[in-house]
């Protein structure tokens, strides 16, 4: 797969911008790598070669999709589901006693799933995770009810995990 970021059209080193942007298509396509993990049962890297090969950066006549960070995406499905069962009894701690993860929508656990990742895993501030999964939300739920409850699951999540970074 080729970078074709503007960046990398020219030859230049991606600005911070860029590095943003593709560091947040990256969460958002292994929210949907997740999802799609769980409903077709497919396995983890043939996931990742869809759509590291047909998804980042390509263009459809329907639209461009964004070029994503390959090694974010990467380290978020890999430990998303390296550390399932750790994520889940985190956001399981974070949810309503008789909601628990696996009664929730399949994307809002792909996304639990994905930030639980990076907010146990890697080394991102959890404000900054919390900020962008929340604009995940929004871009699949945006009536924005799901976006104030993933909000708060998410800062539950983030206080465990790292309540140094508050």
């Amino acid at each position: 797969m080729t970078d074709d970021t503007p960046a990398a059209k020219t030859g230049a080193k991606p600005s911070n911008a860029e590095k943003k942007q593709m560091r947040s298509a990256a969460r958002l396509y292994a929210v949907q790598a997740l999802f799609q993990m769980e409903v077709s049962g497919q396995t983890i890297k043939a996931i990742c070669r869809e759509f590291e090969v047909h998804r980042f950066g390509a263009t459809y006549e329907e639209g461009e999709f964004a070029e994503g960070d390959v090694t974010h995406f990467r380290n978020l499905v890999d430990h998303a589901v390296n550390f399932q069962a750790l994520i889940d009894q985190m956001t399981d701690r974070a949810l309503v006693a008789k909601w628990p993860i696996d009664r929730i929508d399949p994307v809002l656990r792909a996304l639990f799933r994905a930030a639980g990742a990076e907010l146990t895993q890697m080394p991102t501030p959890p404000r900054v995770a919390i900020t962008e999964f929340v604009d995940v939300a929004k871009a699949f739920f945006p009536e924005g009810k799901e976006s104030r409850f993933v909000n708060a699951v998410l800062d539950h999540m983030a206080h465990e995990a790292k309540p140094e970074g508050f």
